[in-house]
């Protein structure tokens, strides 16, 4: 049913979870997952270079942690960086990468991004993209 499976990670508990979720589909499926971070680059040239390095060092930490997940889970996974606007990004990675679904968090960006920007990633790729679209978490998911 399900041969390529996206799933776009954030470094947070959501995109942790959702994650897990693409690994326990891949298993099952014996599918592809091809783990995405965006790293948001607005500003000028230079003036974000400090925010925009930051955010790769996160990024590649984020994919690491999901490249040893697929390891000990038997998962073959593909990692990319791209850089833009994340519901973009994503939205473009599925076209590009011929996924059959993309496994998200239901949230990820805090703090000043967040209130910057209309509504969430999540909702804007549901809304914009053809592919199915599993949402993991939701009201106190990824709390212990």
């Amino acid at each position: 049913m399900y041969e390529r499976i996206l799933v776009p990670i954030d470094g947070s508990d959501h995109s942790d979870l959702a994650a897990e979720q693409a690994m326990t589909l891949a298993e099952q499926f014996d599918a592809v997952v091809h783990v995405l971070f965006v790293v948001e680059q607005a500003g000028p040239s230079g003036h974000w270079d400090f925010a925009v390095e930051k955010q790769e060092a996160a990024g590649e930490e984020a994919l690491d942690a999901v490249a040893t997940l697929g390891e000990e889970r038997g998962v073959h996974v593909e990692r990319h960086v791209r850089r833009g606007t994340p519901s973009e990004e994503i939205v473009d990675a599925a076209t590009d990468y011929a996924v059959d679904l993309i496994v998200m968090g239901t949230q990820g960006r805090t703090g000043f991004s967040r209130i910057a920007t209309a509504g969430s990633t999540t909702e804007r790729v549901v809304r914009l993209t053809d592919v199915p679209t599993l949402v993991v978490g939701g009201a106190g998911a990824g709390n212990a």
